[in-house]
């Protein structure tokens, strides 16, 4: 192969330099360069200004032969080729060079779109947050087939081989500023549908949601069960508990699927709405920590008054909900309480 190589560029100085163009680009895409490194390669190469604009970003990234950002006062692009990804337009690269375009200039920008192309799909465009809820609602939908839902994320820039987190959010603060702030240095988009906020997340800290947001956390790999698995998460968030991830929730998760009216026709639960709220209030805290100085801590109250009200809310359910069998129906009807309401409300 050499050899031809070698023969070949004998023949022409134009061929010459195609083949060594095609071959600098080939070892920046063997490296796995992203698209910052791979735009300053390229300026440094045709020693002039060079852009890249991604159409899912709306931003424009110009390169001076040295390396730096170009000016703003810029000459018009002498030359230009479309970026396609899966027959799909996803951006534009192009050359700002004083005087008429080199006789390499079309090569040349014909390998750096292959390559950009598949930057943009390993690595993703520019980190954004708002994005395009259509294309969310095609990553996170049941209805949509594999090749659909890789298109999609592609295009809000993921990379195809990297796990995406999904979460359901409940909050009136902003999305985006929610999505930078449990995903700061990786890519993420936020879109709110029809019943809740979505983010989208190559990584998760879920210690850093703000207090005002309820979130619901999917575990399973495919976004779509992810989707499912977030909202069914987030009807189980309370201001006790924010942030609930699927995972955590175990054989609880079960009573999200079922069914309403059954739901509310419990006797436990029909009990509970029978009583005042800060006697729910009483029994939420006892039941999340086990014991009545505990939960007299939590409500600033003291603890021989908890102990009174528990008694007298015992006698009012019909059980003593300080005993084990007690405690496990109590804590199970205020979680199923607390997901009839949540029903009722969305």
């Amino acid at each position: 192969m050499e050899a031809l190589v070698e023969r070949l560029s004998g023949l022409d100085p134009y061929v010459d330099g195609a083949i060594r163009i095609v071959a600098f680009y080939d070892t920046l895409m063997r490296r796995r360069v992203d698209l910052p490194a791979l735009v300053r390669a390229s300026a440094g190469l045709a020693e002039c200004v060079v852009g890249v604009r991604l159409h899912g970003t709306g931003r424009s990234t110009r390169v001076s032969p040295h390396g730096t950002a170009a000016p703003d006062a810029s000459k018009p692009a002498s030359t230009t080729v479309p970026i396609t990804l899966d027959e799909e337009e996803i951006g534009t690269v192009w050359l700002e060079r004083p005087g008429p375009p080199h006789p390499l200039d079309e090569v040349l920008l014909d390998r750096l779109a292959l390559a950009a192309a598949a930057a943009a799909e390993r690595y993703g465009p520019a980190r954004t947050t708002m994005a395009d809820p259509a294309l969310v609602e095609l990553v996170v939908s049941r209805d949509s087939d594999a090749a659909a839902r890789a298109r999609a994320l592609r295009l809000l820039g993921f990379a195809v081989d990297l796990p995406v987190h999904v979460v359901a959010v409940r909050t009136g603060l902003p999305l985006d500023r929610i999505g930078t702030l449990v995903c700061p240095a990786r890519p993420v988009k936020t879109a709110l549908l029809a019943d809740a906020g979505v983010i989208l997340a190559t990584a998760l800290d879920r210690t850093r949601f703000p207090a005002a947001v309820r979130a619901g956390i999917g575990a399973a790999h495919r976004p779509d069960l992810a989707w499912c698995q977030a909202r069914t998460a987030l009807r189980f968030a309370t201001e006790r508990e924010p942030v609930v991830h699927h995972t955590d929730l175990g054989a609880l998760a079960l009573l999200a699927a079922v069914p309403e009216r059954v739901a509310r026709d419990n006797p436990d639960v029909v009990a509970l709405d029978l009583l005042l709220p800060e006697d729910v209030e009483v029994l939420d805290a006892y039941c999340a920590s086990s014991s009545v100085r505990r939960a007299a801590e939590l409500l600033h109250r003291h603890h021989s008054s908890i102990a009174r009200r528990l008694d007298h809310i015992g006698r009012t359910l019909g059980l003593d909900p300080t005993t084990p069998a007690g405690l496990t129906r109590v804590r199970l009807a205020l979680v199923v309480r607390r997901l009839v309401h949540d029903g009722a409300e969305r």
